[in-house]
């Protein structure tokens, strides 16, 4: 159980652990940063202490030095360090190097502002040292000046730096591991409050009610609106299923009944003339019923409105649309109508779905082939206008009166009085897989003597 629980994704420890390395990082930061000014501090500190031994050596030289030499004595103080070494010069100018080491001397220049005490960086026998000089008239000779050079070693200051941040590490660490638990506690605190959505959740069985935004932490605003969208879909799945069952009865009652009906009267009969009569009803009802189940189908389909990757690709519809046109000619002709193609030669591209386009032309040439009537004329048309692509399904049969156009596109709508069997189905598909390619469905009357013109507008792909 330990081992699935640690091998699963935590919030928690994603949370912990995003927080626990920034403040890693800060207490080494911190650290490094509590270093560079304890060496400061040390730096300005052993500054000032130079300085006071330079001054100290230059009053040593003018009260017990009478002749301008350093007593031993005083020379084994100024060089004493028990880490390292020290180091001093006197320099005349009239008798050049009066005591230290001949070595120790300032850069050129240093006096050019300022007579006062001078602090300078300077390496002897590869050891980094800071030195501080300062010139002087000799006390015992008014012609005479003095060049007076204290320096030492680095390394005292180091070592007090190293000190301070040794002091300071424990209670830093301790600083951060209290922000650390106050975090932890904080994150434990927070993550209850998922407590009573995944409750309200649990509890839920088929409830797909949106959760809402109320009571809702700000952070996890996006989760619960992605879940209530999830649930939306699944709404609307579920509702496209239960329109399907729906209609699926609703057209299928009439023809099943039929069925029954003609069975009965076949088995209740002798004469061979009703039972063929009723065989022949037999078979166009379940041709009906074939063709509604399948017309049900693709409309369960087409109402599927969530575009998916991949279900589009680019078109060109001066490529398609006379390839689909071809391969309804045949039907065409043994229905003694005249089908037929005018469009542009150049490209005319969308971005669509080829078999939902089929199945949308399939559609209206079908329409037309019913209820046009023998020896009308059905013309597929393209043409192009702005960014507009427009594909036409016209014919010169007996059309629909004004009244009934506004009502083509519903499902299970016929216009009343027509003789054509039919489910009220076709132009309902094309308007739902005009809606997928974001195109519109318009129609006309093709003229003043009738027919019908369905003209679907679809937006153009720019390439």
């Amino acid at each position: 159980m330990s081992q699935w629980r640690w091998g699963r994704q935590s919030l928690r420890r994603r949370l912990l652990t995003t927080v626990m390395v920034p403040l890693l990082l800060l207490l080494l930061m911190n650290s490094l940063i509590t270093y560079i000014g304890a060496l400061i501090y040390a730096n300005h500190v052993h500054d000032k202490n130079l300085i006071d031994d330079t001054l100290t050596l230059v009053q040593l030289m003018a009260t017990e030095s009478p002749d301008g030499r350093v007593t031993s004595q005083a020379k084994f103080l100024l060089e004493y360090d028990p880490n390292g070494h020290n180091y001093f010069s006197v320099f005349s100018a009239k008798h050049g190097l009066v005591a230290g080491n001949p070595t120790l001397r300032p850069p050129d220049g240093l006096f050019k502002d300022s007579s006062e005490t001078q602090l300078y960086d300077i390496q002897i026998e590869k050891h980094a040292l800071r030195a501080a000089s300062i010139q002087m008239t000799n006390p015992h000779d008014a012609s005479d000046e003095l060049e007076v050079n204290v320096a030492e070693t680095l390394r005292d200051r180091h070592i007090e730096a190293q000190q301070i941040l040794l002091l300071s590490i424990p209670a830093q660490t301790l600083l951060i591991f209290a922000a650390f638990m106050l975090v932890w506690l904080g994150v434990r605190t927070g993550l209850r409050q998922l407590d009573p959505l995944t409750t309200q959740l649990a509890n839920r069985e088929h409830d797909l009610a949106p959760i809402g935004d109320q009571d809702v932490p700000v952070e996890i605003l996006p989760l619960t609106r992605t879940i209530d969208g999830l649930f939306a879909r699944l709404r609307g799945m579920l509702a496209l299923h239960e329109r399907f069952i729906a209609d699926a009865a609703h057209q299928l009652r009439t023809p099943l009944a039929g069925l029954s009906v003609h069975a009965e009267r076949a088995q209740a009969s002798a004469d061979p003339a009703t039972i063929a009569d009723a065989l022949n009803h037999i078979q166009r009802l379940i041709q009906r019923a074939n063709r509604t189940s399948k017309q049900l189908l693709a409309l369960t389909r087409a109402q599927t409105t969530e575009h998916e990757a991949g279900d589009s690709e680019p078109l060109n519809f001066a490529v398609v649309i006379p390839e689909l046109v071809g391969l309804r000619v045949h039907e065409a002709i043994a229905a003694n109508i005249d089908l037929g193609y005018e469009g542009p030669e150049g490209p005319l591209w969308i971005d669509g779905d080829r078999h939902r386009i089929q199945e949308m032309l399939d559609n209206l040439i079908d329409n037309g082939l019913r209820y046009a009537g023998e020896g009308a004329l059905m013309t597929v048309m393209l043409s192009s206008q702005n960014d507009n692509i427009f594909l036409v399904v016209e014919d010169n049969g007996p059309g629909v009166p004004p009244a009934w156009i506004e009502r083509l596109g519903e499902r299970f709508f016929r216009v009343p009085g027509s003789a054509e069997e039919g489910s009220g189905l076709g132009l309902a598909i094309v308007q739902r897989i005009a809606e997928w390619h974001n195109a519109k469905v318009r129609y006309f009357a093709a003229s003043q003597k009738g027919g019908l013109r369905v003209e679907i507008v679809f937006p153009a792909m720019h390439t």
